[in-house]
């Protein structure tokens, strides 16, 4: 069975990470997937809604850790960096529910959706520095947009889990609700979404984000640019051997 599946009915189009056997982390084969079923949803006139959805114990731990530094993203166009730019511009409402942990690109997808709901179960992180690395997907613009610098530098600077009350207080989530029904009530939200008129849908969400759309490719880019030039550096190094050696690093000398 696909590690990402796809699923559209009434004008809704379910993105459902489906590995639970690794944590939902992420692939370069996945990250290919979400680009293309997100590109697809952009543009099929069947989508009026995209929904992402993990399982009630967890949403995603992120990269794949053993993938990610067999494949690095160092291209433009690789997977992952298709992917960010894929959903960042998609011109129709979407909607995530998360439960459980939601580690790395798990949290900062969900600055790019417009509905997040989650379970009372829900662990956020960004974890970049602690591996070497700086933020992605426009979160280093985004996050201070959203919870305001100091908060922002807490969860970025740290990147220690924050759970789903927190997110909730910060504007990441709209509404808190038991696992068992972050999923449903997300697909009840987006079903109400799907029997509205597209075109108010899609105008209205082009107006609010007018502002920093260009910003937010711009920040991309630039986040892009460093993040792979500290993926060759030795503090990623570090962090990268000591989890795959299960120890803890130590940066003391880089």
């Amino acid at each position: 069975m696909s590690d990402i599946l796809v699923h559209t009915e009434a004008g809704v189009a379910t993105i459902s990470f489906n590995r639970l056997e690794r944590k939902n982390s992420i692939t370069s084969a996945m990250y290919a997937t979400l680009a293309d079923a997100v590109t697809q949803a952009a543009t099929d006139a069947a989508v009026r809604v995209l929904v992402f959805q993990g399982h009630e114990t967890v949403f995603s731990a992120g990269n794949d850790i053993g993938d990610f530094l067999n494949t690095p993203p160092a291209d433009p166009d690789a997977p992952v960096w298709r992917f960010m730019r894929a959903l960042a511009a998609f011109p129709k409402p979407a909607i995530a529910a998360v439960c459980g942990p939601a580690v790395g690109i798990g949290t900062t997808l969900l600055f790019h959706c417009d509905l997040v709901y989650a379970g009372d179960n829900a662990a956020f992180s960004m974890p970049f520095v602690n591996l070497g690395l700086c933020p992605e997907f426009a979160s280093s613009l985004m996050v201070p947009q959203m919870f305001g610098y100091h908060r922002a530098a807490e969860a970025l600077l740290m990147g220690e889990p924050f759970m789903a009350e927190a997110a909730l207080e910060t504007g990441l989530v709209n509404r808190v609700l038991p696992p068992t029904e972050a999923n449903g009530y997300a697909q009840a939200q987006a079903r109400k979404l799907a029997a509205k008129p597209l075109s108010s849908l899609i105008e209205t969400k082009r107006l609010m984000k007018k502002g920093q759309a260009a910003q937010i490719m711009a920040q991309m880019g630039e986040e892009g640019a460093s993040f792979g030039r500290m993926l060759r550096e030795p503090a990623a190094r570090e962090a990268f051997g000591a989890f795959m050696e299960k120890r803890k690093p130590d940066f003391s000398k880089v």
